[in-house]
């Protein structure tokens, strides 16, 4: 019965959302095809260390969390598709250089314009599904659907990466920026065919069904930052997703560092094989772990995720470095938690966000991404300095500091969004 109602809201996506879907799938499929494998281009082709590669990837990271922050907030005020449209040239442009990348200051040039044009889509984008789609429960779905067509490029991406960035057809890469141009036109039709969208409000099924895309309010930048300085219950959420975020991210590059410098056989086949398995495993148990756990809170699904987040960390620690096998079993038991996860932590920021701040809070999320900026650097260092083993282990402790967290949210204060309204309809 619940598949049937499932089924009966997916008919109700409006044709902007499946292209939004597709979009997703074509970014972080490209996204995939260079990012896990930069660490090994650095080493193996500028011989510089994995703190060196580290701050290369945080540099890159942390630009784009402002970057992200502050496309989120505009985008309440210029429209979503102005951000997404430029965040697309941006991808292209990226792409198009990375085909040409020789030395290693063009390396951190496309490194920081990938992160930049990533940062630049990502808070448009969940924004705008929250505006074209009124229903609460629909719109939730659209984000469980947003999140599985992402880990399905993600399974797609790194295979493509093997053949088109790690074997010498460096001009592979203009595929990638034709594709983003073509979604660039898609992107083009799919608004014109929607109509206008209206940002921040809420629509009912009848004509306003067709929104109308305007700036968003009176809403200066200043009085944005102002209601986000007195929510401190989201202030505490970014905190404990900033820390989640940097437990995640070992997978992106400490681990791989990792392999890579104990020279783990078939360290391609290995790192790619993570990556899809990562990735298939979202992309089969998604839905049933939202079915499952349908009836749950959001924070208990979260301590759910953290402690297996957290058993994975452990995993990762002890495994042998020559057992293949293990090393995927880790994978699969993290790729539970980041199924459970991070579907649920957008979830939370659309319930947290007044409509009017759509695209401000999904900004202000923006900043989790600190976690995945200071993880290669941080990774780095305990990796020359201590090794991996004691990475993992920090990595699965912190998990237990999420948790706390995540309790103590409630105790935290939000601002009045009503008074806040009332006070500037006098003004």
């Amino acid at each position: 019965m619940q598949s049937d109602v499932s089924l009966k809201r997916i008919k109700q996506f409006p044709p902007l959302l499946w292209i939004i879907l597709f979009g997703a799938f074509i970014t972080r499929g490209s996204f995939y095809m260079v990012w896990p494998f930069l660490s090994i281009i650095l080493y193996k082709r500028f011989g510089i260390s994995a703190t060196e590669v580290g701050m290369i990837l945080s540099f890159a990271a942390l630009i784009s969390v402002f970057i992200g922050f502050i496309g989120g907030t505009l985008s309440d005020k210029i429209g979503r598709h102005q951000l997404m449209y430029t965040s697309g040239v941006l991808y292209v442009f990226a792409f198009s250089y990375l085909a040409q990348a020789n030395t290693l200051s063009e390396y951190v040039i496309v490194i920081t314009l990938c992160s930049i044009a990533k940062a630049l889509w990502e808070p448009p984008t969940s924004a705008l599904i929250g505006d074209i789609v009124p229903d609460p429960q629909t719109r939730e779905l659209a984000m469980q659907m947003r999140y599985f067509v992402v880990n399905a490029g993600a399974a797609i991406g790194p295979m493509a990466g093997v053949w088109f960035g790690l074997t010498g057809e460096q001009s592979s890469f203009y595929i990638t920026a034709g594709a983003f141009a073509g979604l660039l036109v898609v992107l083009h039709f799919g608004f014109k065919a929607h109509g206008k969208v209206e940002l921040g409000k809420s629509h009912s099924k009848g004509d306003e069904s067709q929104p109308k895309i305007v700036k968003s309010s009176d809403n200066s930048f200043k009085s944005t930052l102002n209601i986000l300085k007195q929510d401190k219950l989201l202030q505490c959420l970014i905190v404990a997703n900033i820390i989640c975020m940097f437990i995640y991210a070992q997978m992106d590059s400490s681990l791989i560092q990792y392999l890579t410098r104990a020279e783990v056989p078939d360290l391609i086949f290995l790192i790619s094989s993570m990556i899809v398995a990562n990735s298939l495993l979202i992309i089969c148990c998604q839905f049933i772990l939202l079915k499952m756990m349908a009836s749950m809170a959001l924070e208990n699904r979260i301590q759910i995720g953290l402690l297996l987040l957290a058993a994975s960390q452990v995993w990762f620690a002890v495994n042998p470095l020559d057992f293949f096998w293990g090393w995927i079993g880790a994978v699969l038991v993290m790729s539970i938690a980041e199924a459970i996860l991070f579907p649920t932590m957008n979830v939370h920021i659309d319930r947290l966000a007044p409509p009017h701040l759509r695209g401000a809070y999904f900004g202000a999320a923006s900043f989790y991404s600190l976690g995945f900026a200071i993880a290669p650097l941080i990774g780095g260092f305990v990796l020359d300095h201590f090794g991996g083993f004691w990475l993992f282990m920090v990595a699965s402790m912190l998990c237990f500091v999420v948790i706390y967290l995540y309790r103590i949210l409630p105790n935290f204060k939000r601002p009045d969004f009503e008074q806040i309204a009332e006070h500037k309809l006098k003004a």
